[in-house]
């Protein structure tokens, strides 16, 4: 009787292991199905990249580059097109990519990490979850500066807050640093800017230094070089001079300039500061829609990576004063992850910056 036992249960082991094997076999035969289908499915395909903000920037010049090349570095090798959806400071494309946009992985789009800290804040116009896009990750890592032009007076920090001078800082929408950093540094530091806001992008905003509508800008360090150099070697009053930075930078034209953290005095408010500034560990970052499958989204952010290492990509940023800094999807994840845990105790002491009143 044990013995009939015994070959019983060695029988149903048996099965139980083939069938085992059997469902492992088919799971990995049908994943495997599955990729060479997300593989040949960007065959004779168009990618569109929206851009959150004006033509001639930095989030423009960014993508378009990477457009440039990533085809090559995608199954199927696609084309790619290169759209601008501005308004409220990439708000708009941020939201039309999580409402609107097809969760096909044919649709990327460039858009303010600033939107996830209006999030955060409970900004009613955020129609999104930040946590459920796509994220291929960021090009770079975010250095702000402020800078103000050689008309407007003081030249320095010190300069500024001593002077008492209302000063005119040009903005895009809120959530941005264009209009957010003005807002800290009068609260933290006591200077008088005022934001003129509403401007499409910094290439809007440069027109406006020119023609003397607004006195400086805060800004992103490499969008400078990369698209306003030729303001940093003006002379005289058409000079767009730094006097604030975030983090040191290697070039000669932010060799002296005052940093951030060093002028803010205030623990509390240096711990604010930093909390609002964990958006530029992943700044411009391209995502796709919720529901892009798990397949695609890899393809994707595969290409996105290879195309950072490029050389012909490398060369072509280093022309047009790119930083390349790459972040991972997986690394931006984490980042959104940390913006929206902010303590309601840090949300009621940064509730100023927020469109919620």
């Amino acid at each position: 009787m044990i013995s009939k036992q015994l070959v019983s249960k060695s029988k149903l082991s048996t099965r139980c292991f083939a069938f085992v094997a059997f469902s492992l076999g088919l799971y990995a035969l049908l994943a495997k199905h599955q990729s060479a289908l997300a593989q040949d499915f960007y065959k004779d395909k168009t990618i569109r990249f929206i851009v959150g903000q004006a033509a001639g920037g930095g989030y423009d010049t960014y993508t378009r580059t990477i457009a440039r090349y990533i085809g090559k570095y995608i199954p199927g090798e696609p084309t790619t097109v290169v759209d601008n959806m501005t308004g409220a400071g990439s708000l708009v494309a941020a939201n039309y990519l999580y409402n609107n946009a097809k969760p096909d992985g044919l649709t990327i789009a460039n858009w303010n990490s600033a939107l996830v800290f209006n999030q955060a804040m409970g900004d009613v116009n955020v129609t999104f979850d930040a946590r459920k896009f796509g994220w291929l990750g960021a090009p770079s890592k975010s250095v702000p500066v402020c800078l103000i032009m050689g008309f407007s007076g003081p030249k320095t920090l010190d300069e500024i807050i001593k002077s008492g001078k209302t000063l005119r800082m040009g903005g895009t929408g809120p959530g941005s640093h264009s209009i957010d950093m003005p807002l800290m540094l009068n609260k933290m530091l006591g200077s008088k800017f005022t934001v003129v806001s509403g401007y499409q992008g910094t290439a809007q905003i440069r027109l406006a230094l020119q023609r003397r509508e607004v006195d400086g800008l805060c800004t992103n360090w490499d969008s400078v070089l990369a698209t306003q150099k030729d303001l940093l070697d003006s002379k005289g009053d058409e000079r767009m001079i730094p006097f604030l930075l975030h983090a040191k930078v290697s070039e000669p034209e932010g060799k002296g300039i005052a940093l951030v953290t060093e002028a803010i005095k205030d623990e509390a408010n240096l711990r604010a500061y930093r909390v609002y500034m964990a958006q530029m560990e992943y700044s411009r970052p391209l995502t796709v829609a919720p529901g892009t499958s798990k397949e695609r989204l890899e393809i994707l952010r595969r290409g996105f990576k290879a195309t950072l290492a490029d050389g012909d990509y490398l060369a072509q940023a280093n022309k047009l004063k790119l930083d390349v800094n790459y972040v991972s999807g997986e690394e931006a994840e984490k980042w959104v992850s940390e913006v929206l845990s902010i303590s309601p105790k840090m949300k009621e002491e940064l509730k100023y910056l927020s469109p919620v009143k």
